[in-house]
């Protein structure tokens, strides 16, 4: 199954089938007691929640009648009452009976949904038939913890969930690959029933986020980050504030970040902030991916608009593209993607237009305002270490403005394959110690050493940075790495890994809209979050 038919016009047809409503955003109630489940139902309207769900598995000493009678009537929002067992992931370990019970109990004392697992289902609804309140409604789930099956094995669970007689459909499966996600939104899109389609773990994060697009009853949000119900749970909060998942809907595009690892990214914080500020129907979500060329053959139609490229996919992802900026071409490595109306993927890399331009203004800034004419960088020697995607961009800007660039890598062969494209020189990074044939050199590290979690390391000692007068990390996590830190110590400009990312942004934002960046939005989000 390679490209899957997601058109906006069949989304928009078939979304009057699933649904009428938006998505209701429902928080899980974790609390071992009922008193902290009255905290934290007030926690989830403050938030913004619409729905609580009151997971009975997890309270200490349940005491059917009277608790469940207390948080159906004292919760401020609707409820949805599970009671999860062992053998479906939950940790209820007792009598099947009792449970069910408990179940029933909720719905005669007004509880607006129960959650009932597909394996117990039929008997379940049977013995509730003729006796459900008006607006009640069962939702009858699935969880598959090993993967998510074919799309046939998924339409079939659907017909057998239906045949229970639910109300509401849920299937829990879980991401190996992020383009498992496609196969559940394939059959929310079509589903004639209202439906709960989720894919658990990282690789399945989009699947909660883009509910809405694809008509999704309803998606789970934690109340913070250490109580999630399931793996991959994001926070209602980050649903709500970073995701702007109120203003999702089936014709939103799609931008996101690909890299592996990607969950660390401030992207979405900027673009997402940026895509509301001028009232543009987008979102910018992460995309943990494995195999690049799988994710632009399952994700291929123009709601797909776009996605920045991190660590390890740079050079990988230019193998897919239709067409590639000539200067990205020479680099060799992409960071940047934009999908054409004719459904076409363009590459650029912005990467050395943030990082290049953020060293020169530190320069201008040393030698006071320097004449316009030429770069500063013009003549300088320019030591670059790592030789990956961000290496051969800052060694490529560097080189096209004029600098001496030398190129250090763990493995001498690769950094010389990158020197000779630019006229450059190499070694590799145990040499960098000793390498100071002149005074007031520059520095640009693209290596991970100092990423956390490893804050406490640096790629050259703090002896050799005195022959240096400016220093960039190309690192943003921590923002203040012990390179720089150091650097600053023996009087060297500093250069933030953020603020190339900020800078690369701008051109990403231009690309992505045809609309000049708001500059001061990303800075003063980057000041609040890095």
């Amino acid at each position: 199954m390679a490209s899957l038919p997601f058109t906006v016009s069949g989304l928009q047809t078939s979304s009057t089938g699933g649904r009428s409503s938006p998505t209701l955003l429902c928080t899980p109630l974790m609390g071992t007691t009922v008193d902290q489940m009255l905290i934290e139902m007030q926690k989830a309207k403050e938030i913004g929640s619409d729905v609580v769900e009151i997971r009975l598995d997890c309270l200490r000493n349940f005491n059917p009648r009277p608790d469940l009678e207390f948080l159906v009537k004292q919760s401020p929002l609707p409820t949805l009452v599970t009671y999860r067992p062992v053998w479906e992931g939950g940790q209820y370990e007792g009598d099947e009976t009792k449970r069910q019970d408990a179940l029933r109990l909720a719905m005669e004392l007004g509880a607006d949904y129960i959650d009932v697992e597909l394996e117990v289902a039929p008997d379940f609804n049977s013995s509730i038939y003729g006796k459900k309140p008006e607006n009640f409604k069962v939702i009858v789930s699935s969880h598959n913890f090993h993967n998510t099956p074919s799309a046939e094995a998924i339409g079939n669970l659907v017909a057998r969930i239906q045949a229970t007689g639910a109300d509401i459909v849920k299937i829990a499966t879980t991401a190996l690959d992020i383009t498992d996600c496609a196969r559940i939104f394939q059959i929310m899109v079509h589903s004639q029933v209202p439906t709960i389609g989720i894919v658990m773990g990282e690789r399945g994060l989009i699947s909660r986020l883009l509910s809405p697009k694809f008509g999704g009853y309803l998606t789970y949000g934690a109340l913070e980050a250490g109580a999630i119900s399931a793996p991959g749970q994001p926070t209602a909060k980050d649903l709500l504030d970073l995701y702007n998942f109120r203003f999702i809907r089936p014709d939103t595009k799609v931008y996101g970040i690909i890299g592996k690892p990607v969950g660390h990214s401030k992207s979405p914080l900027l673009f997402n902030a940026a895509f509301k500020s001028v009232g543009l129907n987008a979102v910018y979500v992460h995309f943990l991916v494995d195999d690049v060329k799988k994710f632009f053959d399952t994700y291929s139609t123009i709601d797909w608009a776009g996605c920045s490229c991190t660590i390890p996919h740079k050079e990988a992802a230019l193998r897919c593209m239709n067409e590639i900026d000539p200067i990205a071409k020479k680099i060799g490595a992409i960071n940047n993607i934009v999908r054409r109306p004719d459904g076409t993927l363009t590459a650029f890399n912005t990467d050395y237009i943030g990082a290049i331009s953020a060293i020169e203004d530190g320069l201008r800034g040393l030698n006071g305002t320097h004449p316009a004419v030429g770069s500063p960088l013009a003549g300088k020697l320019f030591v670059v270490l790592g030789a990956g995607g961000a290496g051969k961009s800052l060694a490529y800007g560097a080189a096209q403005k004029g600098a001496r660039v030398v190129v250090a890598n763990r493995t001498f062969e690769r950094a010389k394959e990158l020197a000779d494209k630019v006229g450059g020189q190499a070694m590799t990074l145990a040499e960098v110690d000793n390498f100071h044939p002149e005074e007031g050199m520059v520095l640009a590290n693209t290596t991970s050493v100092g990423m956390k979690p490893k804050i406490d390391e640096a790629p050259i000692s703090k002896q050799s940075l005195k022959h240096y007068c400016l220093v960039f990390d190309a690192i943003y996590t921590p923002k203040e790495t012990r390179l720089l830190r150091e650097a600053r110590e023996t009087g060297a400009v500093i250069v933030y890994g953020t603020e190339m990312l900020i800078r690369q942004g701008f051109e990403q934002y231009k690309n992505f809209t045809g609309l000049p960046a708001p500059e001061d939005l990303f800075r003063q989000l980057m000041e609040k979050h890095a």
